[in-house]
C-alpha cells in the first residue's frame, strides 16, 4: 500500500512538472513552425547561389555594392536621431501627463491615435500632407501663413531634407508608444521617493536626476530597446513617401530584393541581407545593453 501511494505521488508530482512545459509546448510548436525554420532557410538561403551551391558570393556582392552602404549610412543617422528626439519628447509628455493635469485623459487619448494606424496608413497621410496641393499647404494658406505662389515643395529637398522628414513622420507615430512605456513606468515610481526627496531639498530638476530617472532605467531600457529595433526596421513610410532608393535603408533593400526585382539571384541576395539586418539588430541591442549597465546589474545579482 505504501509502495502504492509513493508511485502515485511521483507519478502526480511528475504530472505536475510536466504541466508548465505542456503548456508552452504549443507557442514552441509555432515558433519553430514559422520562426525558427524560415530563419534557419533563410540564413542558408543566403550563402547558396541560383545552382543551389554553396558559396559567399551573395554577401560578397552586397559588399561590394554601394547602396549597400548608403542603406547603412542612412538607416545609422535614422536611429541615432530619431531615437534620441523620440525619447526625449517622449519622456517630458510622460512627465507632462504624470501630473495628471485637468485634461490629460483627453490629451493621452488623443496623443494615442497616431500609434494605432498602421505604417500604410501613416505614409497614405503623409504623402498627401507633403503633396503640392497636400493638405499641409491647404492648412497654411487657409490660415494665412502662406499664399499660392509661396507653397512648400516638401518634396524637392535634398536628401539631408528629406531625412528629417523621415524623422518628424515616425516621430508623429512611435512618440506615443514610447510614452505610454515611459508613463506605466512613472506610474510605478511611489510618490513617497520623490516627496523624500523634496523634504531633504532637492530641487526638480535633483529629484528628476537622482531618484525618478534611476528608478526608471529599467524602463528606459525597455522603451529605448525596442524603439532602436524598430528604427533600423523602418522602410514602409519611406517608400510610400519616395518610392524605392530615393532614400535607400536597409529593410527597404530587403524587401527590394525579395519582392520587386524577381529573381532568384535577387532572392539570395535578398536572404543574406535579412541576415546581416539580423546581426545588426542583434548587435546594438547588445551594445545598448553593455551601455547602459544592464549586464553588469545581472552579474551582482
Amino acid at each position: 500500500m505504501t509502495i502504492m501511494k509513493s508511485k502515485l505521488s511521483l507519478n502526480r508530482d511528475l504530472r505536475n512538472k510536466m504541466v508548465p512545459y505542456l503548456l508552452i509546448a504549443p507557442v514552441i510548436i509555432y515558433y519553430f513552425i514559422f520562426w525558427l525554420f524560415p530563419v534557419i532557410n533563410s540564413i542558408i538561403g543566403s550563402f547558396k547561389d541560383i545552382e543551389n551551391h554553396w558559396t559567399f558570393s551573395n554577401y560578397i556582392y552586397i559588399f561590394k555594392d554601394p547602396v549597400f552602404y548608403q542603406a547603412l549610412l542612412n538607416t545609422a543617422f535614422l536611429v541615432i536621431f530619431s531615437v534620441t528626439i523620440e525619447f526625449l519628447l517622449a519622456f517630458g509628455l510622460a512627465l507632462l501627463i504624470n501630473t495628471k493635469f485637468k485634461g490629460s485623459s483627453i490629451f493621452l487619448f488623443l496623443a494615442m491615435i497616431p500609434m494605432a494606424l498602421p505604417a500604410v496608413a501613416v505614409g497614405a497621410i503623409w504623402t498627401s500632407g507633403f503633396a503640392t496641393r497636400g493638405w499641409l499647404n491647404s492648412f497654411l494658406m487657409t490660415f494665412g501663413f502662406i499664399d499660392d505662389a509661396g507653397k512648400f515643395l516638401f518634396l524637392a529637398g535634398g536628401k539631408m531634407a528629406s531625412m528629417w522628414l523621415i524623422i518628424i513622420v515616425d516621430a508623429w507615430q512611435v512618440i506615443p508608444f514610447v510614452m505610454i512605456i515611459l508613463l506605466a513606468g512613472l506610474q510605478g515610481v511611489g510618490t513617497e521617493m520623490r516627496e523624500a526627496g523634496y523634504i531633504f531639498g532637492g530641487t526638480k530638476i535633483q529629484v528628476l536626476r537622482k531618484i525618478t530617472i534611476p528608478m526608471l532605467k529599467p524602463t528606459i531600457t525597455t522603451a529605448m530597446i525596442l524603439r532602436i529595433i524598430s528604427a533600423i526596421q523602418i522602410w514602409l513610410i519611406i517608400v510610400m513617401i519616395f518610392g524605392f532608393n530615393r532614400i535607400p535603408v536597409l529593410l527597404e533593400q530587403v524587401v527590394l530584393n525579395v519582392d520587386e526585382l524577381g529573381s532568384e539571384f535577387f532572392l539570395r541576395i535578398g536572404m543574406a541581407l535579412s541576415v546581416i539586418v539580423a546581426l545588426i539588430v542583434s548587435v546594438v541591442a547588445i551594445l545598448y545593453l553593455k551601455v547602459s549597465g544592464s549586464f553588469e546589474k545581472k552579474e551582482e545579482e
